[in-house]
């Protein structure tokens, strides 16, 4: 029977190191209590005593923070050279965080021993001795992370291996193997983790950074080989490339090597821990990261549709729900009628059966597409188009007779681009028998037309007001035509219980604006199920 896997989780030290990302202590508690959620078995805070934010963390997390399922743990160093653990202020701050957990980091290539450290071999093992047989001895379970272990090993494998042998011997716990500077690749990882493990008999972990793209293949194969501990972060957060992401390790230990680390349950609760944690780090998800993507089970082509309409697993190597994502279909110009029936079903309406529909849309959105338009991400607009070719019709909120923006450059006697502008946005609409006229202003003349169409339909239509447009994307077709080049606009839209997408295609950003603008209330009004007046 294989040992207890530990699933440890890096992401508030080691993931909170990647470019950009700056992490307050209210953020760390809140992702500590996501992870909790998730089910890892271990916590990673930080490194109290070295860093003020830690040691707040670990100060207020007692306090704030009860943990269901997940241990915690402090980050450190083994003691000073030439000193002794129980006297090192870093290694006395570790026992004062309260950690059950203490991971130690200590020198394991022999090169950064001596340049780095600048002191002896021996020395750094009676380190290693000294600081987890102090830690032990005062009651703490210690984890020892064994720093630039695979390339120690590969330029003094004996050497390695005895830091290794230093700290099972001490009393820790687990000794896990790291591949701190990234370059290492599958097979490599596993012969070393199988060797060291038959020399020293050591419980033995894994610690990948993915600067070789193979961090989770890396940390999978060390596995396979005998380790019962792997770390990672959510979603690889980290320096440089980034560590082994843990929303792809945990469920191929699961779902392809058969390995409890997760409940179904938990496992369940992979994306939304996943986009949850991207909230708080304010790094949006990364759309084709596997598993937890919201692109990972996002079907385009025809044939994949016609074979997913038998049989979704034909086409899926897992159960997106096992994940707690879900299948997506994409309407493009290689959709056929299955996949225009199969997102019309996803969006709640049955098609089967309905040929001159199925035609009709297919055709309609292959048309479109070849115009410049794309429904891959602009769910709204393509649910709109849906409707206006169903007998009940694409609801109509309101006419437009007619719209026109100006930009007005005033220099003031300051030519350049410091002159102010100003921009007047003047739209006359219908609603029910009701002429509607109105004029906006704003900074530019998108967000004019925006004020405008609100101003005049504010009145008839309040909900208008929980309705906020969260982004907005330009994109230009065949560039090499220059400025007489075919616009593309998305524009996401959100109320308070979801979001949406909808696209606009014109000569002219502003004219591509106003469509995808236009489709955007049309469908907030529509999915709050307001009636048109």
């Amino acid at each position: 029977m294989a040992k207890q896997l530990h699933v440890y989780d890096t992401t508030l030290r080691d993931g909170a190191q990647q470019e950009g990302m700056n992490l307050s202590v209210a953020d760390k508690l809140q992702i500590a209590a996501l992870l909790d959620r998730l089910g890892v078995d271990f916590i990673e805070g930080g490194w109290p005593g070295a860093i003020p934010k830690d040691t707040e963390f670990f100060s207020r997390l007692a306090k704030e923070v009860t943990f269901g399922k997940a241990t915690l743990a402090a980050f450190g160093s083994t003691r000073r050279a030439g000193g002794a653990a129980a006297s090192d202020p870093q290694v006395r701050a570790l026992l004062e965080a309260e950690a059950p957990v203490v991971t130690l980091v200590a020198k394991s290539d022999i090169r950064h021993v001596e340049r780095a450290l600048k002191t002896t071999g021996a020395e750094n093992l009676a380190m290693i001795a000294d600081t987890v047989s102090f830690l032990v001895g005062e009651g703490r379970r210690v984890f020892l992370d064994a720093e630039h272990f695979f390339d120690g090993h590969a330029f003094d494998p004996a050497y390695a291996v005895s830091c290794v042998k230093a700290a099972a011997d001490s009393g820790a716990e687990v000794v896990v193997l790291c591949d701190t500077n990234g370059g290492m690749l599958p097979e490599r990882v596993r012969l070393v983790v199988a060797e060291v493990g038959r020399l020293t008999g050591a419980a033995l972990g894994v610690h990948c950074h993915n600067d070789t793209g193979c961090a989770v293949a890396n940390s999978l194969a060390a596995v396979e080989a005998g380790a019962m501990h792997v770390q990672g972060t959510i979603n690889g957060y980290g320096e440089r490339t980034g560590n082994a992401d843990l929303t792809a390790i945990i469920p191929n230990l699961v779902l392809k090597l058969g390995r409890p680390a997760l409940s179904a349950a938990q496992l369940a609760d992979l994306t939304g821990v996943a986009h949850a944690i991207s909230e708080v780090t304010n790094i949006a998800p990364f759309a084709r990261q596997p598993y937890v993507g919201t692109s990972a089970f996002a079907h385009k082509a025809g044939l994949h549709a016609s074979a997913i309409r038998v049989d979704p697993d034909l086409y899926q190597h897992i159960d997106p729900v096992a994940v707690g994502n879900d299948m997506r279909m994409l309407v493009s110009e290689m959709a056929g009628r299955a996949s225009v029936e199969l997102k019309g079903k996803e969006l709640g309406f049955d098609l089967a059966g309905q040929h001159d529909v199925l035609g009709r849309v297919t055709e309609k959105v292959k048309a479109l597409e070849a115009a410049g338009y794309t429904f891959d991400a602009a769910d709204a607009s393509f649910e709109l188009l849906l409707r206006s070719q169903l007998p009940s019709g694409r609801p109509e909120y309101f006419r437009v007779e007619s719209w026109r923006t100006i930009s007005e450059t005033v220099p003031n006697g300051r030519p350049g681009p410091e002159a102010p502008t100003s921009s007047e946005a003047t739209v006359k609409l219908w609603a029910g028998e009701e002429r509607l006229v109105a004029t906006g202003e704003g900074n530019g003349p998108v967000n004019a037309l925006d004020a405008a169409l609100r101003l005049a339909l504010g009145g008839v239509y309040p909900e208008l007001a929980n309705i906020d447009l969260v982004d907005y994307k330009v994109r230009i077709l065949d560039s090499a035509r220059g400025t007489d080049a075919v616009t593309r606009v998305m524009i996401e839209s959100a109320d308070a219980c979801s979001t949406w997408r909808t696209v606009g295609v014109g000569a002219n950003i502003i004219e591509a604006s106003w469509e995808a603008l236009t489709d955007a209330f049309t469908y907030g009004l529509m999915s709050a199920s307001v009636s048109p007046r």
